[in-house]
């Protein structure tokens, strides 16, 4: 595998060796994985084959190319930042939410503040009914795609029994560097209507991404998936709790379980996203066992985190320390109304 300087970062820790009480200095190289919810990334041409009239962008009267042209560069800066601090590179893979297209994910790889990185993009559309969909990117020096894959949710309006379409998940399959993983991408159904009245669909939601998780550890039980994306749930919820059954404690995560990293930062009231002054906590990424296991001669899990950094929280008004949205009666020259979340994944170098 070719090295990247300014991609690789060795982080030096020290391990208590169980076996002789003493401490052992270990190189690690360390990437990060994110998700991003990038709230309504359009462009500005009218398809006559979605709604995307009712988004943001084709609202606006005028100067909807500087708009658009500003707009990409903010979602490019944030993208740019996650994980820079402690890795010195962005993030190696990166699942999003709320495009519209191809071309607008395109148009951002391709923006000054990250195509260094030489991204690639695996996207599909999807039957949602506004045209927006959820794809991946990834730094080509780093992740190689073997197969990729879309799947349709069938879900059904519980009052006229008409199809309800939505965004189809997203399955990546590929190799970190030498390391086998697979990616989950999701934007399950929002919560309009209520909760309780739409917690039905977030649930069915939550069956196929395990079903998707469960067929690949049919074929290897010990498969390293991740699965990412904006569920519309917090981490208590029955999708996480009863469906996908994901644990908060690591330590009690079973053979071909499910660890979710963020329920304790949703105990401890900590969110991705804000509405009339409550936290929710939306945007997560979540592991199979075999990331957790101490053989760290391929990635494994290190660390997770929500990226909050103050340029992208509102400083004033009235939704003062909220993500710093890009739309409210217009462009705001903002960001997005969810924060980003993040993994750290590391493997430990040969001497």
């Amino acid at each position: 595998m070719k090295e990247n300087k300014s991609a690789k970062f060795v982080f030096l820790l020290l391990m208590l060796c169980c076996f002789t009480g003493t401490a052992q200095k270990k190189n690690y190289k360390i990437h990060t994985v994110a998700f991003y919810n990038l709230e309504n990334l359009f462009d500005t041409i009218n398809d006559p084959n979605k709604l995307d009239e009712y988004s943001p962008m084709m609202e606006l009267k005028a100067n909807k190319s500087f708009v658009y042209q500003q707009k990409v560069k903010n979602m490019a800066r944030v993208l740019a930042d996650i994980g820079k601090d402690e890795t010195n590179n962005s993030p190696v893979i990166i699942g999003v939410s709320e495009v519209e297209n191809k071309t607008v994910l395109e148009d951002l790889i391709n923006d000054s503040l990250i195509v260094k990185h030489n991204y690639g993009v695996v996207h599909y559309n999807s039957p949602d009914a506004r045209g927006i969909d959820v794809a991946l990117l990834y730094q080509k020096a780093f992740f190689t795609p073997i197969s990729t894959s879309s799947h349709e949710l069938k879900i059904y309006d519980n009052k006229t029994q008409k199809r309800v379409f939505t965004r189809n998940q997203l399955l990546v399959s590929g190799k970190l560097e030498e390391s086998d993983i697979h990616i989950i991408v999701n934007h399950w159904p929002s919560r309009r209507g209520g909760e309780a009245k739409s917690r039905a669909k977030r649930v069915a939601a939550a069956k196929l991404t395990k079903r998707l998780a469960d067929s690949l550890q049919v074929k290897d039980p010990y498969a390293n998936i991740l699965i990412m994306g904006d569920f519309n749930d917090n981490p208590n919820n029955a999708s996480f709790k009863n469906a996908l059954k994901a644990k908060r404690d690591k330590n009690k995560v079973a053979f071909k379980g499910i660890y979710n990293p963020f329920e304790n930062y949703f105990k401890k009231g900590i969110g991705t996203t804000a509405y009339r002054d409550s936290w929710s906590l939306f945007d997560q990424i979540l592991l199979t066992k075999p990331f957790l296991e101490k053989d760290y001669s391929s990635f494994k899990f290190y660390k997770a985190g929500i990226y909050n950094k103050q340029y992208i929280i509102q400083n004033s008004g009235k939704y003062k320390g909220y993500p710093f949205k890009s739309w409210s009666n217009g462009f705001t020259n903002g960001f997005s109304d969810h924060f980003p979340v993040y993994v750290f994944l590391i493997r430990e170098l040969k001497k």
